[in-house]
């Protein structure tokens, strides 16, 4: 978590400030939940409170910690000193640091949830514009990186669109993963706290009560966050990878936006490179590169250890930081992104009719050839467009053979590209509906 790879708004999140803030608000909240139920005065609940414009010392925090070795405690001595050693009293009343932190750190991921979902919405609508834009913008497809049969830039944009769109149900359902709180005491029992609290805590955080936690709230919930972040990443760098493919200069059929005074390479000034994607699929690495370890704090000791703290403290920020400004970073991407349907044309164009094999080779089944027969028939007039740089309808016109089956006119219709974009309006009512 760099500020090169960060957007404020992420970053906020994270920070001592948000973090301590919202310690003292689940510590608050749980002092008026104790108060209603006659446990604490109610007037010492109401002193806590005395804190909730106060900005904390981090460095105050910090201090204590140095010496306590714990900073749940350092924060409630901190907060003690604010309100007053008496009225501090019954604060963290039957609560384990546990509570706090885990309820915490789920506020955190929803309401990062929700910025990456956010994120996701501006990403689609980018991608569902470019679509409709592109919609019949005839490009080669290609398989194992050959020309393969024609289809379109449309296709491509509305594909990911779809791709993305799964995406954000993920996230959806990532975020109510995690949208849990636990306020349960030492190994979960509600022995020294009622469970009405963790209720009326977690009602002010946003929050469902965990079911049952085990002093710590289950951590398969956080594993399926980040594997869904991961997924997103890797999502990312699949759309990434084909206009990084589409730029390279032998195919040119798009390419990043290129601005006024940008420059590609310290040596060669004729550079534009495609570097914006390229840092996308170096991001998409390091998102998918936290998810193993998440999957590996599912396993704690017993009712609870702290394996699993380290990394959420470095997970929980970075992961969710990079995905953002990843996302947003795609979203400028694919709204800027240069399109040459001529190139695409001249490049599908290329090897003279060839991508146009299979529908001779249905054509000539369809005559009464047999598969195997057409199939070589096809093939041996493919070759010369590939070894001689003939041209296939004319080799196909030539041949002898074929033309026992197929007349010229038969030959000649095989190659019309509107044949391959018949569907294309079906395929998007399919992806964005009516």
């Amino acid at each position: 978590m760099i500020p090169r790879y960060s957007r404020p708004e992420m970053v906020a999140i994270w920070s001592p400030e948000t973090k301590f803030r919202i310690w003292f608000e689940i510590e608050a909240h749980a002092c008026d939940a104790m108060a209603d139920l006659g446990v604490i005065p109610q007037e010492n609940a109401a002193a806590v409170w005395k804190a909730q414009d106060v900005e904390f010392d981090v460095a105050r925090i910090d201090e204590i910690e140095r010496e306590t070795k714990h900073d749940v405690i350092a924060f409630l001595t901190h907060l003690a000193e604010i309100i007053g050693n008496d009225e501090a009293r019954f604060v963290h009343q039957g609560m384990t640091s546990s509570d706090v932190l885990d309820t915490t750190l789920n506020v955190q991921l929803t309401r990062a949830a929700d910025i990456l979902i956010a994120d996701m919405e501006a990403l689609l609508a980018a991608l569902k514009r470019r679509a409709f834009e592109t919609k019949d913008m005839v490009r080669i497809g290609r398989s194992h990186g050959i020309h393969a049969e024609p289809t379109t830039m449309g296709l491509t944009f509305a594909r990911f669109y779809a791709e993305m769109f799964r995406n954000l149900r993920r996230l959806k359902t990532a975020r109510a993963e995690v949208a849990t709180g636990a306020i349960s005491g030492a190994v979960g029992t509600f022995a020294n706290i009622d469970p009405a609290v963790e209720e009326h805590v977690c009602a002010k955080m946003g929050l469902l009560p965990e079911p049952i936690s085990t002093q710590v709230i289950p951590r398969d919930r956080h594993a399926a966050f980040f594997a869904a972040l991961g997924v997103v990443a890797s999502s990312i760098e699949n759309i990434a990878t084909e206009i990084r493919h589409m730029q390279r200069t032998e195919v040119l059929e798009a390419e990043e936006f290129f601005s006024k005074g940008q420059k590609g390479s310290s040596a060669m000034p004729h550079k534009r490179n495609p570097v914006l994607t390229e840092n996308l699929t170096g991001l998409a690495r390091l998102v998918r590169g936290m998810v193993t370890p998440a999957l590996e704090n599912v396993t704690l000791w017993h009712e609870r250890d702290i394996s699993h703290s380290s990394v959420e403290r470095m997970i929980g920020p970075d992961a969710t930081v990079t995905l953002d400004f990843a996302l947003a970073r795609l979203t400028n991407v694919v709204e800027n992104l240069v399109v040459y349907p001529d190139r695409m044309l001249d490049n599908m164009n290329r090897f003279r009719g060839l991508v146009m094999s299979q529908r001779v080779l249905l054509a000539l089944t369809q005559a009464g050839v047999s598969r195997e027969d057409a199939y070589k028939l096809v093939q041996r007039n493919a070759m010369k467009v590939w070894e001689q740089g003939a041209d296939f309808q004319t080799e196909l016109l030539a041949d002898d053979d074929v033309r026992a089956a197929l007349s010229e006119e038969e030959i000649r219709e095989k190659f019309d590209l509107g044949y391959h974009t018949k569907h294309v309006d079906t395929i998007f009512t399919r992806v964005f509906g009516d």
